[in-house]
């Protein structure tokens, strides 16, 4: 699968939180109901999203292609094409692009947090 989405239109963000690389995001809007945002990612083979806390959201993180380790808390999470992994209001996140040779596309979609 390659992107459907036109490159000159995503946010190229180099080392993002720290991290390693450059995830290219496209925001889709998704501002609906509960729905904060939606935004399909790329993040470049070897590369990582460093550690950051959700701190306005819930999130899921929905894997598309590739294959990822994403980590919630520290804990560590081997994630495949399919792959969903929810996070919460205060949650820390890291992600890790598992391939040296292939991106990894993932969805994150962020909802209003129950308070």
């Amino acid at each position: 699968m390659t992107t459907p989405l036109d490159p000159s239109r995503a946010d190229a963000r180099p080392r993002l939180f720290g991290g390693e690389g450059t995830v290219r995001v496209w925001d889709l809007g998704g501002r609906v109901g509960a729905l904060s945002a939606v935004l399909f990612c790329e993040l470049e083979p070897g590369g990582r999203v460093g550690k950051h806390v959700q701190s306005h959201d819930d999130e899921v993180v929905i894997v598309l292609e590739g294959e990822a380790v994403i980590y919630v808390q520290g804990q560590a999470y081997a994630c495949t094409k399919g792959s969903a992994v929810p996070l919460a209001l205060g949650q820390s996140l890291e992600i890790d692009n598992a391939s040296v040779t292939e991106p990894v596309r993932y969805l994150i979609v962020k909802a209003a947090a129950k308070r």
